[in-house]
């Protein structure tokens, strides 16, 4: 078993929706259902789908109907979306991995473009909320990814430093996120909801949970 001292990664930070937790069909659902409710048309799954895992659903609601829906867009996607939080999964293989990286002796954190009390949601079902050190909502910063600072966030509150630190995620903006912060960025192609091509800027891309554990 590798050691803290020996690791390539002594800080590895994770993206939640499509990296470690199943949640593209229940977004995407979620999305239909506002837009359609609240400005009666049908909006591309492409385009709904775009900047999932970015900015944040204010400005994804804000692009789609402006100022005047925002506030029902938001609220009725909320309404729509948080109960289906009983139905998440983690992907298979990922609790084998953190698991494994904290029997390894790494700090975990989770950083997500979802607010700090939804996530909470997503660790009732799933039951994998314990295994990390830090955790940072899209909430507790003023600017999302790409912008870096949540990840810099939790990097801050666990007391390390952004070129010890790995951050896997499976959006353009999870990359860009990382990269402009100075950690490593992972890719990975599992989520569903973001195409390989847009994952670009990463220094790796990976297939599976297993590549994911090699590559770290």
């Amino acid at each position: 078993m590798a050691t803290i001292g020996r690791v390539r990664f002594p800080v590895v930070l994770f993206d939640l929706d499509g990296t470690v937790v199943d949640s593209g069909g229940i977004i995407l659902a979620s999305m239909r259902h506002a837009t359609r409710s609240v400005l009666g048309r049908d909006i591309p799954d492409e385009a709904l789908m775009a900047a999932v895992g970015g900015p944040g659903l204010e400005a994804q609601m804000l692009e789609f109907g402006g100022a005047e829906h925002l506030e029902a867009l938001i609220t009725t996607y909320r309404a729509h979306n948080e109960p289906l939080h009983d139905q998440l999964e983690a992907f298979a293989g990922m609790d084998d991995v953190l698991i494994a990286l904290k029997e390894q002796g790494r700090k975990l954190g989770l950083v997500s473009a979802k607010r700090r009390a939804t996530v909470e949601l997503a660790f009732a079902a799933t039951e994998i909320g314990h295994l990390f050190d830090v955790v940072v909502g899209g909430d507790e910063a003023d600017r999302q990814k790409p912008a870096p600072d949540t990840l810099l966030l939790a990097i801050e509150r666990l007391g390390e430093r952004p070129e010890r630190a790995v951050y896997v995620g499976d959006s353009p903006y999870d990359m860009a996120a990382a990269k402009s912060g100075g950690l490593y960025a992972i890719g990975v192609t599992w989520g569903g909801v973001h195409d390989r091509s847009r994952l670009a800027e990463a220094d790796v891309i990976v297939d599976s949970p297993k590549e994911l554990l090699a590559a770290l």
